[in-house]
């Protein structure tokens, strides 16, 4: 049980000796509220210093920051020996424990990456849109904005290059079409050292680490000097290599006039709920890559500036620049671009630091960045703020393309609110449905049954969220399928008591469920109240959708409102069924379905989420199948491995003969002695 305590401001006697016992030298502190969770967590080469700029009267906090700091009941620091520390340890604890009040970099598959894995002995080169964390070896770059521009580079590479095509062989005993053709080195049958091919991909890596010229200037020598050795083949392929990185960076459309100093170019543009930014990579004066993040803007509930918010301010101006910007979302937005750098830098190589960083806004902590960007590069890198000439066009523009970006993404949110509240008025439902639960069940003939929960929240897919069930009823069986019980056994297993199902991870409520209570009470409270006398109340925690859609027809809802019922859930929890023939929507006790059109927003709203069902269940119905088919008979019997069923099949050529083999005949084989034959005639003998 935790002790309740007064917050900080409201207790200058404990606010005084915490304060006195910070040390002012570099490191991390952590403000938590009365429950312990971390509210805020920042850096600072001082940290009394900083700390305590927290809690002065005459500081002119925003509002966001003084509703933090009216909660703030514990302040925890970790000093660190250097600011570098101090950055890099507050980046990982901010990726760690999310904290509300911190600006956080969204992950939302919206943008793709390219990958090498250089954990395999020969590296893959592919594009993805999940960026895992399993093996710190394999390498990253992105998120690029342009996904055409990637796929194209990406398939000129595989033409200048011979690469690696196919993440398994074709064939056993001899390499595909690509090897004949030039295409592939033969690495599926190791006609190319490890070593070697290598090489060929540490080429590669510097196109995409903006190091085209440095590449250019390391083949023209070995061209010249294969040209000189009579390996005219050799000099032929390092020339044609030439000239189609030379296309590839002729297609990029901006340039600068100097092209000594490579740079970055960041700027943002936001609303009042999200951050698109953007990352311009100049080398040699050429544009090589763009880069988009998603930051989440934490709710104010006042603006931060008392102005009127005019969108008419000079841009030439930064002051007028942020006075607009904080107006509409109540968030610095120097600390945005100074988040999106930290976590972009921790992830590149030293060699692809830029020496000159330009940026939209101050950052905050910008002397911090640079000296530890600095020391990862070797060589001093210098972050600025351009207010005219070339360097704030360049700025400018890249701003202009955030603006492009998040005015798609609010496009794309417009259309899921306008099918939210459409399936809100087909159902009549009291409010708009943020998150819906889909379910569907996929099977042979009853073999290999499943079933797959998806969720969408705010209309879109929530990934991370979604599960597979495996049905357990004894009932179910090769030959003899029952989708109703099946869908009456899964929604039973879904909303069943916690004590018995334990804390899944999967079966709570979304974080964004959780975020969107908590923004919308304290909106409300900052409506009602005044700033000095904020209090904080915890957010209800809902552990249950908004709506559940079943994919198939009456009968298919009628099981599964059986078992809500009996469960006493019937009257919380709206369900709907979705049949695929006419996209017809039931509803519980109807006995025909809603008039609707199949194209509504609503109605479409649906058919994704049915659809998105339907192909997370056979997925994960094809993976059961594979692995059953994969899996052989003798892997049922205790202490036959891997070694010696092959021994037993080698000696009796198929699982028939063996079976009818004698305890004796099956000793007569390497490696089985009397007592395992004795247990595999058993098996087959029971």
């Amino acid at each position: 049980m935790i002790q309740k305590t007064l917050p900080l401001v409201k207790d200058s006697e404990r606010l005084e000796s915490r304060l006195k016992e910070i040390p002012a030298v570099p490191g991390v502190y952590l403000m938590r509220d009365e429950s312990d969770r971390i509210l805020y967590i920042g850096k600072s080469k001082k940290l009394r210093n900083r700390v305590r700029s927290y809690f002065r009267e005459s500081q002119n906090l925003s509002p966001r920051i003084a509703m933090m700091v009216q909660q703030v009941r514990e302040i925890e620091f970790i000093a660190t020996d250097t600011e570098a520390e101090a950055l890099a340890l507050e980046a990982n604890l901010v990726k760690q424990h999310q904290p509300y009040f911190n600006v956080l970099l969204k992950d939302d598959k919206k943008y793709p990456y390219l990958c090498i894995t250089w954990s395999e002995k020969y590296p893959r080169i592919f594009i993805t849109r999940k960026r895992r964390a399993g093996n710190a070896k394999d390498r990253y770059y992105g998120p690029y904005v342009d996904t055409g521009a990637l796929r194209s580079t990406l398939h000129l590479i595989k033409r200048i290059f011979p690469l690696r095509q196919r993440p398994q062989p074709l064939f056993k005993d001899r390499p595909c079409l690509n090897y004949d053709i030039g295409r592939c080195v033969g690495v599926c049958q190791g006609l190319m050292s490890a070593e070697d091919y290598q090489k060929i991909i540490q080429k590669v890596a510097m196109i995409f680490q903006g190091r085209t010229q440095e590449l250019l200037d390391i083949l023209e020598p070995q061209m010249e000097q294969a040209a000189e050795d009579l390996n005219f083949e050799t000099a032929a392929r390092i020339r044609d290599q030439i000239k189609g990185l030379q296309s590839l960076s002729a297609g990029q459309k901006v340039s600068l006039p100097d092209d000594t100093v490579s740079r970055d170019a960041i700027a943002l543009a936001a609303d009042t709920q999200h951050a698109c930014v953007q990352l311009f990579q100049i080398r040699a004066g050429q544009l090589v890559g763009r880069l988009g993040f998603i930051a989440d803007v934490p709710v104010s509930p006042t603006p931060l500036l008392q102005g009127d918010g005019s969108e008419n301010s000079s841009p030439s101006s930064q002051e007028s620049r942020i006075g607009k910007w904080e107006f509409q979302c109540g968030v610095e937005p120097g600390a945005i671009l100074q988040r999106v750098l930290e976590e972009h830098y921790q992830n590149v190589e030293s060699v692809e630091i830029p020496s000159e960083i330009s940026v939209q806004y101050d950052l905050p902590e910008g002397e911090i960045l640079a000296d530890w960007l600095s020391n990862r590069k070797g060589r001093k890198v210098t972050i600025l703020t351009p207010q005219r000439q070339t360097k704030a066009e360049l700025i400018e523009m890249v701003e202009r393309n955030a603006e492009y970006e998040l005015a798609r993404m609010q496009r794309l949110g417009d259309r899921n609110s306008q099918a939210m509240q459409d399936l809100a008025e087909i159902m009549d439902l009291p409010e708009v449905p943020h998150r819906i639960e889909g379910y569907d069940i996929s099977h042979i003939q009853g073999s290999d049954a499943v079933a797959s929960r998806v969720v969408f929240i705010d209309g879109l897919p929530a990934n991370q969220h979604y599960r597979h069930y495996k049905i357990k009823n004894p009932e179910i069986k090769s030959g003899h399928s029952d989708d109703f019980a099946s869908l009456a056994e899964v929604i039973g297993r879904r909303f069943r008591d916690k004590k018995e199902e334990g804390s899944s991870a999967t079966d709570c409520v979304t974080d964004l469920t959780d975020r969107r209570n908590k923004e919308k009470e304290f909106s409300d409270l900052g409506k009602q109240t005044e700033m000095g006398s904020f209090s904080t109340v915890s957010p209800p925690i809902v552990d249950k959708p908004d709506l559940i859609m079943i994919d198939g027809g009456k009968g298919q809802l009628s099981a599964v409102v059986e078992v809500l019922r009996e469960m006493n859930l019937l009257d919380e929890l709206r369900v709907v069924s979705l049949a695929k023939q006419r996209e017809e929507i039931f509803l519980p006790g109807e006995s025909l379905p809603l008039p609707t059109n199949s194209e509504q927003p609503g109605v479409q709203l649906l058919r994704r989420v049915r659809d998105e069902a339907h192909r997370f269940a056979v997925s994960f119905h094809r993976d059961q199948r594979s692995q059953r088919m994969k899996r052989s008979r003798l892997d049922d019997i205790p202490g036959l491995g891997h070694h010696r069923q092959k021994l037993l099949l080698a000696h009796f050529r198929s699982i028939d003969y063996l079976r009818l083999a004698t305890p004796e005949q099956l000793a007569e084989v390497s490696g089985i002695g009397p007592r395992l034959a004795q247990q595999i005639y058993d098996y087959f003998h029971p």
